[in-house]
């Protein structure tokens, strides 16, 4: 990653824009809003399922919903806001129609591109800009004020890249430069974080129910978020537990225990601890003495 940008103050302001978001899933419908606030006009969007109609109606009241090459046509900042998976066959099918001018903005929210995926909307004079929220999304207002500080990873040719962060901002984010290189790496990290954390804490909760504790959720708040607290601010320092402790014995019947309930469960008990202890050795937060147990016992089970 390159050093942070610029502050606010020295950023160019665009000018006021008409926008068409293409997708009004939970992300692109947000950002289309957000655009809206900052000034620009949304002009047009499209939506396919009954769920996105309904969000684009909340979002964007009053914005016509129509084919996504009439929303392109209409804009001057196109928002293509559909999956990953299907981001380099709509940018490829809508320059064969020829929807695209040149001189126009094309923009992605996704995390694992950047501007390399927009290269036949760029082959016809686009000006592309990778800018990926670090949030998750409920596609509803709330997301609006989540905005307010969070980062984005900006990817775009130099010459602009300084509207790249100039949007970002107007939309409330902090702008951070992720080269184009550095895309996959960078989504992996956030990807491997914010979503194993949900499967985590759920399947914690489950567990929990079958202990017959009735508010899982209740119960693990603190916990979670002393921990979540301890890993930004001290890193792998911050860690606890059998595993940093290196308390075999407990680590085994932990796996003993969640392997008679659910195996899958256990199978990434014991691949999460490998990377604990792992993790927990080299900062000095596990002792090697006591390492050496643990980790045969975690070599030694099999699902």
């Amino acid at each position: 990653m390159t050093a942070a940008p610029p502050p606010a103050a020295a950023r160019p302001r665009p000018a006021r824009l008409d926008v068409g978001v293409v997708g009004t899933g939970r992300v692109g419908a947000v950002l289309g809003a957000a655009l809206a606030a900052a000034g620009h006009r949304v002009v047009a969007a499209s939506a396919v399922s009954a769920a996105s109609r309904t969000r684009a109606d909340a979002l964007l009241p009053g914005v016509p919903l129509v084919d996504p090459r009439d929303v392109v046509e209409a804009a001057s900042l196109v928002l293509l806001a559909v999956p990953d998976d299907e981001l380099g066959p709509l940018a490829t099918g809508l320059a064969e129609v020829g929807a695209f001018r040149s001189g126009q903005l094309v923009v992605h929210p996704s995390g694992r591109w950047g501007t390399g995926v927009l290269a036949p909307a760029t082959s016809a004079g686009v000006l592309p800009l990778a800018l990926h929220p670090v949030m998750t999304f409920t596609g509803t207002s709330l997301d609006l004020s989540r905005l307010q500080g969070c980062s984005f990873a900006v990817t775009a040719p130099d010459v602009l890249r300084p509207i790249g962060h100039a949007l970002v901002v107007e939309m409330g984010g902090e702008p951070q430069d992720v080269a184009e290189e550095a895309r996959p790496l960078y989504h992996a990290a956030l990807a491997s974080a914010a979503n194993s954390l949900v499967t985590l804490v759920a399947q914690a909760q489950d567990l929990l129910r079958r202990c017959g504790v009735e508010d899982p959720a209740r119960m693990v708040a603190p916990l979670l978020s002393a921990a979540l607290d301890g890993a930004l601010r001290e890193g792998d320092a911050a860690l606890t537990g059998p595993v940093a402790r290196g308390d075999a014995g407990t680590v085994e019947a932990h796996v003993r225990e969640l392997a008679a309930v659910s195996p899958e469960a256990a199978a990434a008990y014991v691949a999460l601890a490998r990377l604990t202890a792992d993790r927990a050795l080299a900062a000095g937060v596990l002792a090697p003495e006591r390492a050496e147990p643990l980790l045969g016992v975690l070599s030694g089970w099999r699902a």
